[in-house]
């Protein structure tokens, strides 16, 4: 169900071509929302627009925004692509239209009909969106000349709008180009699925190295196998089915107080001994020895070391970070509070780049 309430814009307080930040007055008390501009139209002071207050009720972190669902003022809207025919959010009240790669008006559809390998691309595979920034400012300190594509899951966040990192790296010309697949919109590209995203990102975007990562706003429910990066299994075998090099960014940390997540998480230990049939490289952080110990009790007790490409990197990351001078959190945690969750990511950009 969805928590509706009518609102009145009061202020404009940020804009770009995608999204729309206002201050509205909604329950007799001034929020954020947050208006897409290409679904619900441009706002401005003074409308009346129906808000989804969901995730502001439920106090959620990402995504703890009101968000425009109508602009009474604005009701009246045409498509921004004149070509294209396949659905996104299928079958809701929002689904949009647009153009994919794969569909035959797509001035792309050949490249994807006749492609089914990638021919060794590396793909760096992160369960977090958090990564996505340090893995980059890291593969870019090494390889200024490096093409990044990003391809965007739909397992968490569905509008890259939405995203500010992407929104940064792309500003930075640190990322050359976003896919979205699936569900996930708004990329420069969009594709049907992860399989024929990896193709547009090797031979439309011409990249030598992709990132996959969801959206903000994964899911997680404390259960082995309820949660949305649960994904990273069935990426690895894609990447395998197109021949191409999977290397997994592990969660690793030792500052989230819960047990589950200590190491490595559960999460990356059950994609990589349950999830994925076949194997893809794992870059290891070298920290200090009492947790060197336990990462290797971890790996060894779920067969991850008979199963995948272990590599111990030595990395560089906190020094290339403060020195690019990167801002980023994790879980609300900064790189001073959890350094060795962006050692691991840095370790994993460095393997990739040196195999």
């Amino acid at each position: 169900m969805i928590r509706k309430r009518l609102a009145i814009v009061r202020e404009i307080l940020d804009v770009d071509n995608d999204i729309t930040e206002l201050l509205v007055e909604v329950e007799n008390d001034f929020q954020k929302a947050l208006n897409y501009n290409k679904i619900t139209g441009n706002a401005k002071v003074g409308d009346k627009v129906l808000l989804n207050t969901n995730a502001v009720y439920l106090n959620l972190g990402t995504g703890g925004h009101h968000f425009v669902i109508c602009n009474y003022s604005n009701t009246n809207g045409e498509f921004t692509t004149a070509s294209g025919h396949i659905i996104k959010l299928r079958y809701t009240p929002i689904q949009l239209k647009c153009l994919t790669v794969e569909e035959p008006q797509s001035p792309y559809h050949q490249i994807i009909q006749g492609k089914d390998n990638i021919e060794g691309m590396k793909v760096l595979i992160a369960p977090l969106h958090s990564m996505l920034s340090p893995a980059v400012h890291v593969l870019k300190h090494y390889r200024k000349d490096l093409k990044i594509s990003y391809i965007m899951t739909d397992s968490a966040c569905l509008p890259i709008a939405y995203s500010k990192t992407v929104k940064a790296l792309k500003n930075q010309q640190l990322l050359d180009y976003t896919i979205t697949c699936g569900q996930a919109f708004g990329g420069d590209f969009e594709s049907v699925n992860v399989y024929t995203a990896l193709i547009a990102a090797r031979y439309i975007c011409k990249s030598n190295m992709a990132v996959i990562a969801p959206g903000p706003g994964v899911v997680g429910t404390g259960t082995m196998l309820g949660f949305s990066g649960i994904e990273e299994g069935h990426i690895i075998d894609a990447v395998n089915t197109l021949k191409g090099v999977p290397i997994i960014i592990p969660r690793i940390s030792f500052a989230d107080s819960r047990e589950r997540h200590k190491g490595i998480s559960h999460h990356t230990l059950t994609i990589l001994s349950k999830i994925s049939y076949s194997s893809a490289f794992i870059g290891i952080p070298i920290l200090q020895e009492e947790k060197r110990n336990i990462i290797t009790r971890q790996i060894i007790d779920n067969g991850i070391d008979k199963k995948h490409r272990i590599k111990y990197v030595k990395e560089q990351t906190l020094d290339i970070l403060e020195r690019r001078n990167v801002s980023v959190k994790t879980m609300g945690k900064g790189i001073d509070q959890d350094p060795d969750f962006f050692k691991a990511v840095g370790a994993a950009a460095t393997l990739a780049l040196n195999i």
